[in-house]
């Protein structure tokens, strides 16, 4: 019977890739590594799967510095200083506690009972600090998620007493949107009514109304997999792509919309060409080319169009996407497997295939 499973698990997996790996005009030829005829994605200055960092999207060089020394002293004045001097409404602050969170709760996954001590000092020693709150909150959510199942009293648990760390944070940082930020996960986990969930939405709004990484969080709530429906995901979506000014990377919200509603498993070969997901990566792709280059939610929207580039066969466009985030891959779609970076190579060594059988080399690829 076990045998049967493996059988139909990879009959599955070929009718995914299968189109993918094996074109019909000419083919892409996977060769074994150390063929001559095989290509190499070091030729292209990509990274080995084992120096990809899964911690971010991308590179932020301050905030590894700084989570060197908090987890090496467990000393958290360092990151105490990082977050009170990032803006409060940049997006790089959002990203900051939610790496400061995922660190501590990590090391106590690792070392029950004694990781992320430094956390639980910060809190202790100065009960003040709106960064430290908010890293406490968001901590809270991501242990919910990390050590109990959805809908379980330990889970319910967890997620209230998140909701009372993320009041106590926006209390100390009036202007600051990310303690709402995280009640929005809070709300997803409760299971919030619409009208409840609207009243946080709004205050996230009003503090910083086109915060990407706000409005992916809000996302989650109303897709189906939730509270919410495929049409309702997509109506959120494109209503904040439709009222983003240019620049901005709410017009790669869609995309985002049309992942979270992928089919488990695809067996219709011009999915990924369809009209719905031509028009999501067109806007992607527009938001990308009009961002700043220094947004630091640029390398999330990068990430996620490498796959569905690569799925509709855009090899050259999804080389263009990887040059530009390689090394980093904390981010979906491959946060959403056990081993993203793994999952990351996989698809870029694919890109690299399909690139060069039509034509494509390194002097030829356009940074």
């Amino acid at each position: 019977m076990e045998i049967l499973w493996v059988l139909l698990a990879m009959a599955m997996l070929f009718a995914v890739l299968g189109p993918i790996m094996m074109r019909r005009r000419g083919g892409i030829r996977l060769a074994l590594p150390g063929s001559p005829d095989a290509a190499d994605p070091e030729a292209y200055g990509f990274l080995r799967q084992e120096e990809q960092d899964v911690r971010m999207p991308g590179p932020d060089h301050d905030l590894v510095d700084v989570l060197n020394v908090v987890q090496h002293t467990q000393d958290w004045r360092a990151a105490s200083q990082l977050l009170a001097g990032t803006d409060k409404g940049d997006e790089l602050r959002w990203q900051r506690v939610q790496a400061f969170a995922g660190a501590a709760s990590l090391e106590l996954k690792e070392r029950p009972g004694v990781g992320g001590a430094w956390l639980r000092a910060w809190r202790s020693e100065q009960p003040k600090d709106a960064g430290g709150a908010a890293v406490h909150a968001e901590f809270l959510v991501q242990q919910a998620w990390r050590s109990s199942a959805p809908g379980t009293d330990e889970f319910r648990i967890i997620l209230e007493e998140a909701r009372k760390a993320a009041g106590e944070a926006a209390l100390l940082a009036p202007g600051d949107p990310v303690p709402y930020i995280v009640e929005l996960a809070v709300a997803r986990g409760l299971g919030y009514p619409p009208e409840q969930f609207d009243r946080v939405w709004a205050q996230v709004i009003d503090r910083a109304p086109q915060h990407m990484g706000a409005h992916l969080a809000a996302l989650q709530y109303w897709c189906e997999k939730w509270h919410g429906s495929r049409e309702e995901a997509d109506h959120f979506a494109t209503t904040a792509a439709a009222r983003a000014p240019h620049g901005s990377l709410l017009a790669a919200l869609p995309l985002f919309a049309v992942y979270e509603h992928l089919p488990e498993v695809n067996l219709v070969q011009g999915f990924y060409r369809s009209e719905v997901v031509t028009k999501a990566v067109e806007g992607a792709l527009y938001a990308v080319h009009s961002a700043r280059a220094d947004d630091p939610m640029l390398a999330h929207v990068r990430h996620l169009l490498i796959l569905f580039l690569i799925r509709s066969e855009r090899w050259a466009e999804a080389m263009h996407q990887l040059v530009h985030v390689d090394g980093h891959v904390g981010a979906l779609p491959w946060t959403a497997v056990p081993d993203p970076a793994a999952e990351y190579v996989v698809h870029r060594n694919l890109a690299v295939a399909g690139y060069e059988a039509n034509g494509g080399n390194p002097a030829t690829l356009r940074h």
